[in-house]
């Protein structure tokens, strides 16, 4: 188990794994949002090569449609 802060609020996950794997046990679609790794934001094609480690810390923002 690992400890990280995911939008300022902690999480244990199972283990390291790769920013993808996390968004899609989360049910979240990696072409809605942007994400702040460690305060890095990130780009899409970043998303699988990114691992989540012990401490780290992710900022997930959907985006929003509106005028």
């Amino acid at each position: 188990m690992i400890q990280v802060t995911v939008n300022g609020k902690d999480r244990e996950l199972d283990g390291p794994m790769s920013l993808l794997e996390f968004l899609e046990e989360n049910h979240i679609s990696p072409q809605l949002i942007a994400i702040a790794h460690n305060g890095v934001v990130l780009h899409k094609n970043e998303y699988g090569i990114i691992s989540i480690k012990e401490g780290d810390s992710l900022e997930i923002v959907r985006m929003v449609g509106g005028g």
